[in-house]
Parts: C-alpha cells; sequence; structure tokens
C-alpha cells in the first residue's frame, strides 16, 4: 500500500482485509481512490456480520437514513432534483468519439474520464469512504460476476448489503484475477439537509475498458447504486463477448391450481408498467424482480439466475388488495428501508396505498403540508411518484427454492410487457421465436416518473433494455436470434399490456387480471389452450379466458369485455409498426431477419384491415376465419 496514505485514513485493521485476498487489482483500484477523493477515513466492509452492522449503524449516525416507528425500518430521503434515473448524464465512454448506436448516450472517453475525475478529486473530504465487495448472481457458480463498490454513502452500501450476496469470499476465489467489475461513487459535497449540493454537477459514467462505473453528485439509487442499473451495461458487454443474454427481467415460477408442476418465466417491462407486480401475483414464487442472466446451458435450455438477492421497488400503488405479499412485508418488522415517502410520526405513508394521507409531515421536500409548491412551482405530492422500497427477497412469503441454486432455474417463458393506452392487446404469444425477438425489440412505452423528464410520451424501448445498452442495437438483437437457435427447446415469448384504456379513457382491467394472463401464457407452453391466430400472433379464445376467471376469481367475463380488449387495432397497430421502422432506418447493422419481419408484420396488418374492410378488427371475426 502507498505510504502517502497515512494509517489514520486506512488503519491496519482495514489494510489487512484488503491484503487478505491477494489481489494486487483490488489493491491499486482503493489505493488509487483514496488518493484521488481523498477520505479522512476508510472503512472495509467484508462478509462479516459484524461489518455489516456497522454499516446500518453509521447510516443513522450520520443521517443518511432514519428510525420509523416499527422495528427494522428506516427511511432516506434524496435531494428535490435528484428523484429519478438521469439518462442526460448517464453515458457509456467510447474511444474516438465514436458513438456505437444513436440509442446509446455515448461520451468521449478521455474528455470525460477527466470531467469526471475532477468531479471526484477530494470529493470524499471530511467523509468515510466504504469499501464493500458483492457477487452478481449465486455464489460459486457459472453466473457469478465479483463487484467492488467504492462509495462515501453508509445508505448506498446498506442497501447493496440487502440487494446483493456478500463477495468477500468470491474476491478471494478470484486468486488475483481482475475479472470483476468496480464501481466508484461519491454524493459530493453535501447541502444542511445531507443531500448532494452540486447536482447540476452530476454524471454517471459507464467505461467499458475499464469494467467501471464513476458516478458523483448524486444519491437516487438508480445513480448511485453501482451493482444495479449501473453493473447491468457491464454485463451487457460482458454477455455479448460471451454468448449469453443479461436482460432486464424478472424470473418467477408459475404455479397453476391443481397441477403438481412450476413453469419458470422471465419477463422484461420497463420502469412502472408492472414488472415487480407480475412477479408478486399471489399463489406463484419469486427469484428476481429485475435483472436476470440467461444461458443456453449444455442440455439445451435456458437457464437464469438472479442477479439480485432483494428488490428495489417502486411503493405507490401498493396496497394489501393489489399487492397483499409486498404490503405484508412493508408493514410487519423487519429490515427493509423506505425512500421519499411521507412520514408521520414515524409511521410510512405513500401514495396508492389504499388509505386516506395525512395532510402535513416529511417528505423529500422536507417539512411538507398539502398544497405546498417547490422553486419549480409545481405542487409536491405527499411522496415522491417513484418512491421505493429496499427489501431482501429472503423476507417474501413467496420466495422461490431456486433462488439460490447455481444452476438457475429453466425458462420456459418469456414475457415482453409495456404502457400502452390505446393499441396492444393484454395478452400475445409470438408465432416464433424470431417474431418474438421482433416483437421484443419493436416495444413501445408510455412514460413514468421513474425517469427524469415527461410523463406519457411513447418511446421505443426494445425489450425494455434501452436505457442499459452498451453494444449497438443491431448486435443486441443479433444477439438474441442467434441464442434461440442454439437452443434446443426455446422458451414461448409473449407480449402484455395491463394499460389499455377504454374510449371513456377508463382502464379495461383490473391491476389483478394479470393472474389470467399469466395462467393463459403458463397453459400455452403446456400446449393445454388453443388459440386464435392473428397478424401479430397468437392471442386466447374467449371459452378459455372466460374460464380461467370463473376458477380464478369467481368471476363472470364477458363477450363485450374480451371483444373490446382483444380487438386488433389494425391501423393504430400499422401506425406503431411504421414508427419503429423509421427509428430502425438509422440504425447499422440491424439483422435481415429483423428487416423482413417488420414487412412481414405490416404486411399482414394491411391486409387483414382491407380484408375485414375495419380498422379495429374483432377476435371472433380471426376466429371464425380460421
Amino acid at each position: 500500500m502507498d505510504s502517502a496514505i497515512p494509517e489514520k485514513v486506512l488503519s491496519k485493521e482495514n489494510l489487512k482485509k484488503l491484503e487478505d485476498l491477494k489481489n494486487k487489482h483490488v489493491l491499486d483500484i482503493v489505493t488509487d481512490y483514496i488518493r484521488l477523493c481523498k477520505p479522512a477515513k476508510v472503512t472495509v466492509i467484508t462478509d462479516s456480520v459484524k461489518d455489516r452492522e456497522y454499516v446500518k449503524q453509521i447510516a443513522i449516525d450520520n443521517k443518511e437514513e432514519k428510525k420509523l416507528a416499527m422495528e427494522g425500518h428506516t427511511v432516506h430521503f434524496d435531494g428535490y432534483y435528484d428523484q429519478g434515473r438521469d439518462k442526460e448524464v448517464t453515458k457509456v465512454l467510447v474511444s474516438g468519439n465514436v458513438c456505437v448506436s444513436k440509442a446509446i448516450n455515448c461520451g468521449e472517453r478521455e474528455e470525460c474520464l477527466k470531467e469526471v475525475l475532477g468531479f471526484l478529486d477530494r470529493s470524499m473530504k471530511g467523509k468515510e469512504m466504504l469499501v464493500g465487495f458483492f457477487c452478481l448472481g449465486p455464489t460459486g457458480s457459472k453466473f457469478s460476476i465479483p463487484a467492488l463498490q467504492i462509495t462515501d454513502s453508509s445508505y448506498v452500501l446498506h442497501s447493496e448489503n440487502l440487494l446483493y450476496r456478500s463477495g468477500y469470499g468470491e474476491f478471494r476465489r478470484l486468486k488475483g484475477s481482475d475479472d470483476f467489475f468496480h464501481f466508484v461513487h461519491s454524493a459530493g459535497r453535501l447541502d444542511k439537509n445531507g443531500n448532494s449540493a452540486d447536482v447540476a454537477n452530476k454524471r454517471i459514467y459507464i467505461d467499458l475498458e475499464g469494467n467501471r462505473v464513476l458516478s458523483v453528485n448524486n444519491q437516487y439509487a438508480g445513480n448511485s447504486i453501482g451493482l444495479k442499473k449501473l453493473a447491468l451495461r457491464l454485463a451487457i458487454k460482458k454477455a455479448h463477448q460471451e454468448d449469453w443474454l443479461c436482460e432486464h427481467m424478472f424470473i418467477m415460477g408459475v404455479h397453476p391450481s391443481g397441477k403438481n408442476r412450476v413453469t419458470y418465466f422471465t419477463g422484461a417491462f420497463p420502469s412502472a408498467c408492472g414488472k415487480t407486480s407480475t412477479a408478486m401475483i399471489p399463489g406463484q414464487t419469486i427469484i428476481g424482480d429485475d435483472i436476470a442472466y440467461l444461458i443456453a446451458d449444455d442440455d439445451g435450455l435456458v437457464r437464469a439466475a438472479n442477479v439480485e438477492k432483494g428488490i428495489f421497488g417502486i411503493i405507490q400503488d401498493v396496497n394489501p388488495t393489489d399487492d397483499p405479499i409486498i404490503h405484508k412485508v412493508l408493514t410487519t418488522p423487519r429490515e427493509l428501508i423506505f425512500s421519499n415517502i411521507l412520514v408521520v410520526d414515524g409511521n410510512p405513508y405513500w401514495l396508492g396505498m389504499g388509505k386516506k394521507l395525512p395532510k402535513k409531515g416529511v417528505n423529500f421536500s422536507g417539512e411538507w403540508h398539502e398544497g405546498k409548491r417547490g422553486e419549480d412551482g409545481n405542487e409536491i405530492p405527499p411522496a415522491h411518484k417513484n418512491a421505493r422500497y429496499t427489501i431482501r427477497i429472503s423476507e417474501l412469503d413467496n420466495a422461490d427454492p431456486l433462488a439460490e441454486d447455481p444452476k438457475g432455474a429453466h425458462i420456459q417463458g418469456i414475457i415482453y410487457g409495456g404502457r400502452d393506452s390505446g393499441t396492444s392487446v393484454p395478452v400475445c404469444q409470438s408465432l416464433s421465436w424470431h417474431h418474438g425477438v421482433f416483437m421484443g425489440a419493436c416495444l413501445e412505452s408510455e412514460t413514468t416518473a421513474a425517469t427524469v423528464g415527461k410523463e406519457g410520451v411513447r418511446v421505443h424501448n426494445p425489450m425494455a433494455n434501452i436505457d442499459f445498452l452498451v453494444v449497438p442495437l443491431g448486435v443486441y438483437i443479433e444477439n438474441h436470434i442467434k441464442f434461440g437457435e442454439k437452443i434446443d427447446v426455446p422458451p414461448l415469448i409473449f407480449t402484455t399490456n395491463y394499460f389499455l384504456r377504454g374510449k371513456d379513457g377508463k382502464f379495461l382491467n383490473e391491476k389483478t387480471d394479470k393472474k389470467v394472463w399469466l395462467m393463459w401464457m403458463e397453459g400455452r407452453v403446456h400446449e393445454e389452450f388453443h388459440a386464435i391466430a392473428t397478424p401479430v400472433g397468437f392471442i386466447p379464445k374467449y371459452k378459455d379466458l372466460k374460464e380461467l376467471f370463473r376458477n380464478i376469481f369467481n368471476k363472470d367475463y364477458k363477450k363485450e369485455e374480451y371483444e373490446e380488449q382483444f380487438s386488433i387495432k389494425a391501423q393504430k397497430l400499422v401506425e406503431r409498426f411504421e414508427r419503429v421502422k423509421e427509428i430502425y432506418k438509422g440504425e447499422p447493422g440491424i439483422p435481415k431477419i429483423f428487416i423482413d419481419h417488420m414487412a412481414q408484420q405490416i404486411k399482414r396488418l394491411k391486409e387483414a384491415k382491407e380484408k375485414f374492410g375495419k380498422e379495429d378488427i374483432s377476435p371472433f371475426e380471426f376466429e371464425e376465419n380460421q
């Protein structure tokens, strides 16, 4: 260790924790950032209970978190202007200023490194640097990727202790190798409330060449927690090089009533589009709710593992009726972190929780009262729309027994879902693997509060992964096509849309209806349901959905409901695919098979529109013509 680092900064005890790893690369990285960030103290966190408890305590001591009335519950508040992922200042660094895709926000590597390292210089002065070790994926498995986190935020490390597997032992197993990711984060200069004061200089830079992410002047977990969406970018690059898939997907086990089987699905949804609530449907089991590694195993099947062991979920609308499992966890004693909610007398409140909210309290704006406005002139809600909870999956009643299985789970279905108020049907099966990749790559969704910017804008979001791509879009799609071709039994691919509205602007489905769509998909995997062929894929027959609604909810599902929900809106779909076609025109290297599917898809829709003489075609009309 560099003699320029005094013992009062890095004690002998903490130095020994680093040296015991016998990894020069780790030692050099930590040394470099101690020199650059100039913390007053460095603490190395291992897998020990003592070290992890230390992180929890200092989060309280330095007021990054505050204890709530219920045992184990704490709350963290991000700054008013630091409430979501910020795409504009999140860049993939490339050499020579040659961006690999217009879908990727790129920055010239040398210029950006100079800038962000300048912001990191002295950024930890007077603060404590925490050095943590984690493992992405189950430890000791073919999915495992060691990850090193350096941060001056105890909230960040506490969150990662809940969300990820301890990896100090995994670093020992590296035997000196540099095959790991590393992440450096600093909240930067703090204001009187303990929030990042220089959010105008917020930077989140992904350095692919260095297998690292540098993040500064922010605290919101989507920007500061290196192992989450930032590690996702590095893993996408690694997956591309090693012929597997790294996806923005949940992994769940589906348990049909009265049948002795479990069918595993993955699902990709943009933020706030029903991803976590799907993974948490009552009666099913969950492996993970956010990021999955998928491999083509030696037995010719797809297997997947959860990168994480916890959930960083959107809390808005979590209530005992729609999300009973999560609601139970959030309202009983255990270790968990709330963020950006409303707190009154030590009790948490959030939007859509199923009861009337207080008219004053403390939230992300400080002392809050009904009608309070921010500096931007906007009325401040009681809790932020992107408020979150952080919990361990093992705390859930429906945690799946394969969650830590080093072999992963056999995946038989893949779901792509978006937020679409007026076009797509609630559930549809692709015509083939290639067509399924095409449908995933054409995913459009309306924006939400989970990202900075306007809400309700249609955004093209292939595989719900566009924000995190670090390889050209054409290469990404080609990887999916080739992945399916080397599998003996590829999963079926489905699309879902829980947000279809009627002419009156009201939602056409209850939130709980997604269980019916899921059971139909599971039945299709096992060839238990016939389906209606349409230009966009296979949709359910009315009689099957009627039976499923009766068996699951004891509900009479009417023909009128079915017809309104599953009519194929041919003209709107043509317009949608034409929009996506224009987006892909400027992308280099788009596979020919994708271009062919685009032409075929539009042709089928136009032919159907001409054949039936209408823009919206009833599912019964398609059924009658088969």
